[in-house]
């Protein structure tokens, strides 16, 4: 089986940090400004296109982005962590400007009265985020109803996420109604509850992906294309782990409305197999819409049946 390598600043970050530096950690890139906290620093940029580094460290704050299009940058990767705080029991970053990106940092043990803590909550515009961890926590990132929105999520891992609580439940990534999610060379694993990636966009690519569910707990489906989906689910690694919530699928396309189009989706040149104590079948791709799907040239284990309808 394929072994993905968590990236170089994933190792770092395991390190104690040094304490932080008596110098604001928070510097606009245009002006040189310092802020010693991240919200005057988005405000100082405001509905200009700007970039914020942050020195390395451990941070309990947050912001709210209302305008302007702003990046989000670790001075060096790995070495900034936002914990514990969230803005509107919301998220570390809340945003809802023009657009956002965000680069190597770390977001972990985000937890709010209503179940839905997340590193990154999207309300509005468009998001980049890359060589970034999100783990422990309830969500990674979550996405409000935006048509206009592309998400896109790069070389990340996503550990420790989830649940089921009385609300509803959370996900490591979870879109609303937005126009396009790309996730690409991300690791999800050790999740706690929920899906992987539930996205109700219109078009989704999941590519070159691992998904290890090895040391899940109650996990349900690895990805769930809520309301069906175009776009292509290919060369990503799939472990279906033993201690599951519901293990009748890998993939599901449009199980809760058949809103978007998805016939054309291609999933091929996935690998995917059952851990060990895993003794139960499963479906590797679950179809609710009755659409004409691309299926090809996927390598699938022992006990796992390659298509069915629901």
């Amino acid at each position: 089986m394929k072994r993905f390598a968590l990236p170089l600043f994933a190792l770092i970050a395991m390190a104690p940090l040094a304490a932080q530096s008596d110098q604001p950690g928070f510097v606009v890139e245009e002006t040189g400004r310092g802020f010693w906290r991240l919200q005057d620093a988005v405000k100082a940029i405001g509905p200009r296109e700007g970039t914020i580094t942050i020195a390395p460290g451990t941070y309990q704050d947050c912001a709210i982005q209302t305008e302007g299009a702003i990046t989000y940058r670790a001075a060096r990767p790995g070495t900034v962590i936002f914990d514990t705080m969230t803005c509107e029991d919301k998220g570390a970053l809340v945003l809802r400007g023009l657009a956002a990106r965000v680069e190597g940092i770390i977001f972990q043990n985000m937890k709010v009265p209503d179940g839905n803590g997340s590193g990154i909550r999207l309300e509005t515009g468009n998001l980049d985020v890359t060589n970034s961890i999100f783990r422990n926590s309830e969500q990674g990132i979550l996405t409000a109803h935006d048509p206009q929105s592309e998400i896109r999520v790069t070389d990340s891992t996503f550990s420790g996420l989830g649940g089921c609580p009385s609300g509803g439940c959370t996900h490591s990534i979870y879109l609303g109604d937005n126009a396009r999610l790309t996730v690409a060379r991300c690791r999800f694993e050790r999740g706690t509850g929920g899906h992987y990636v539930k996205t109700r966009a219109v078009r989704n690519d999941i590519t070159d992906n691992s998904f290890d569910d090895t040391q899940g707990r109650t996990t349900n489906y690895m990805i769930d294309l809520s309301n069906g989906s175009i776009g292509v689910i290919a060369r990503n690694v799939f472990v279906q782990g033993r201690n599951k919530e519901n293990h009748s699928a890998m993939i599901t396309v449009g199980p809760e409305h058949r809103k978007n189009p998805s016939a054309g989706l291609v999933v091929t040149e996935n690998k995917a197999s059952m851990a060990p104590g895993a003794e139960w079948n499963t479906t590797f791709v679950a179809d609710w819409t009755r659409e004409p799907l691309k299926i090809s040239n996927n390598q699938l284990g022992a006990g796992i049946e390659a298509f069915g309808r629901r």
